[in-house]
């Protein structure tokens, strides 16, 4: 019989009596408890592509339901939900029990409060969609057993009514007026028609799901679920695709709406300020947030001068831009010498970690190319969760597409904010925190996660990067990239700004590629107020180090800073505050 240490421990405690003494807890804290565990549950069961993101195995055959019942019937169960967490004494529990409670209860406030805006009514774009997000988590999915890639079918399956869901949604979208503005959508027919294929096996999602089964499940068996796949792909998903993209280019492009501003659609500035309070959880406005930005980009525009200075360079900040952007020197010209590099810089960067954090995650990373079907509208780079449950490693994806728009001089901020330290290490560690309910395990308030990313950038000295000005100068433009943010997001979206408007201030502030640039922009206006957690985030974990060294003075240790920022999970940035100086309290009381 296998016995956890845990549950040894417990017995133990049990047969000495020492189990008597331990604190009852009250009826709150028990009442909070069965409410997370509960709704823990209901989140995996309505919501099966999160139980695949978060490793769980029970619903892996399933999509979401997004028909307007379903919608309806989970709008009804944040409001009962509410109303219950405003029922519990909260000086009733314990206080670790008050966190989960003061975090649990500020997310239905907000989801409750968020009903009040369409969001469904917009379930594509070019970032993502049915059109997209299929075989992203196909790709993400178990694949393992004969179980396993029949649960894929089973998915495959459903992608037909999927599509039905989202047209409905996009239909009653068109209706109120609630669409994506249309100049961002010029490349999404062509997505959706990369997935029409008149032979199956050549599908994407075919590939990524079906083309390295393992040799453990017998040849038979393997030529089965292929030729099912493969039938399925061309009698039903095609088909759906097919569907989608008619009802794309004839119906709704046409309909789509001419304005970018979120401000634009019924009841959009409240929209927008609530996406403020959701995605930089702080109470900041809009024309604070632009105040920040403004004087951010100033900041940083001095430094870069200084870089400018240092190399030599006799032209303007302008000029210097284009010589980053054009010079051959600053590029690769074969994609996999690209994907190769990053893959240097993060194991130079791997063993400088323990100078710099106590505790290390046990999941791995690996560095891989954006796949080619979306290659063409994603930004740069991004990192996609591993799960130790469903034995995924994570992943940096590096865009490999259109190299001369991937300068060498930027990837080491790149690397540095995807992988180690930045996204890989925080979200890996998240993960594995123990004594923690699952929602804060693997909770995505995106100033934390984001905030933390950008701090990670500002690392990079102190893990032996960025020793050449023209890697400094990418860490600045990285930096700069998230400032200009606070201005263009909040520009368009709050004070009338152009994207004609937004291109241009970010083309005078930043080193960026034209195509870069225009994807950016075109990311903020698809999702509002995403984009101020960044900077916002970054620098509160900036001030809450500055106070720390400023307090402890030479007691002031990096390594116990940065796993005390870690060490509960993401949080947000008002919790994180008051984490941070509880922790500055307790180490001038013990040293």
């Amino acid at each position: 019989m296998k016995l956890t240490l845990a549950i040894m421990v417990l017995l133990m405690m049990m047969t000495t009596g020492i189990a008597a003494e331990m604190p009852k807890k009250s009826a709150a804290e028990e009442k909070l408890e069965a409410i997370i565990e509960r709704e823990w549950e209901w989140g995996l069961k309505e919501f099966p592509t999160a139980a695949t993101w978060v490793g769980d195995p029970r619903y892996q055959d399933q999509w979401p339901d997004s028909s307007a019942e379903a919608i309806a019937r989970r709008n009804a169960h944040e409001r009962v939900l509410l109303a219950e967490l405003e029922g519990i004494e909260r000086e009733k529990l314990s206080s670790e029990a008050r966190l989960n409670y003061d975090l649990m209860l500020r997310n239905a406030r907000l989801a409750v409060e968020g009903q009040k805006f369409p969001a469904e009514l917009v379930p594509l774009n070019q970032m993502g969609g049915v059109h997209q997000d299929v075989a992203d988590l196909l790709g993400m999915q178990p694949k393992r057993t004969v179980k396993d890639y029949e649960n894929v079918i089973s998915r495959l399956r459903g992608v037909a009514t999927l599509i039905d869901q989202d047209i409905a949604l996009m239909r009653k979208g068109v209706e109120r007026g609630v669409t994506p503005p249309r100049i961002t959508l010029r490349e999404v027919d062509g997505l959706i028609g990369s997935l029409i294929v008149e032979d199956p096996r050549q599908s994407s999602i075919y590939e990524i799901a079906f083309s390295n089964m393992p040799s453990s499940i017998p040849e038979a068996e393997q030529n089965r679920l292929r030729e099912e796949a493969a039938k399925v792909i061309s009698e039903s998903v095609v088909p759906a695709y097919r569907k989608l993209r008619e009802f794309f280019s004839r119906e709704y492009y046409p309909r789509t709406r001419e304005t970018i501003a979120l401000s634009e659609v019924a009841d959009g500035r409240l929209w927008y300020d609530h996406q403020i309070k959701v995605m930089t959880t702080t109470e900041l406005t809009a024309d604070e947030i632009h105040a920040i930005g403004l004087r951010e980009v100033a900041r940083i525009r001095g430094e870069m001068e200084k870089i400018r200075s240092e190399t030599g360079f006799e032209g303007t900040l302008l000029e210097f831009f284009e010589f980053l952007r054009t010079d051959p020197r600053f590029f690769y010209t074969d994609r996999n010498d690209l994907l190769v590099g990053y893959r240097d810089i993060a194991k130079r960067i791997d063993p400088e970690l323990t100078r710099m954090f106590g505790k290390l995650p046990r999941l791995t990373y690996g560095v891989i190319a954006v796949p080619e079907y979306s290659e063409k509208t994603q930004t740069t780079a991004y990192y996609q969760p591993g799960s130790l449950e469903a034995r995924r490693p994570g992943y940096f994806y590096a865009n490999t597409w259109d190299l001369p728009a991937r300068p060498k001089w930027e990837m080491e901020a790149l690397t540095v904010h995807e992988a180690v330290p930045g996204h890989h290490l925080q979200i890996a560690l998240a993960q594995e925190l123990e004594n923690v309910p699952e929602f804060r395990r693997h909770a995505l308030y995106t100033a934390y996660v984001e905030g933390w990313g950008l701090y990670s950038e500002s690392l990079g000295p102190e893990l032996g990067l960025y020793k050449d000005p023209y890697s400094k100068f990418g860490q600045l433009t990285y930096e700069m990239w998230r400032a200009i943010r606070l201005v263009v997001d909040t520009g368009m979206h709050a004070k009338g700004w152009s994207r004609d408007r937004a291109i241009q201030y970010f083309r005078e502030n930043a080193g960026k590629s034209e195509h870069d640039i225009r994807v950016e922009i075109d990311r903020y206006i698809v999702w509002p107020g995403q984009a101020l957690a960044y900077k916002l985030g970054e620098l509160k974990i900036k001030e809450l180090r500055a106070l720390s060294e400023k307090e402890l003075g030479e007691r002031f240790d990096i390594r116990s800073f940065h796993d005390m920022i870690l060490g509960a999970g993401p949080l947000p940035l008002s919790i994180l505050e008051q984490r941070a100086k509880e922790w500055i309290a307790e180490v001038k009381a013990t040293r």
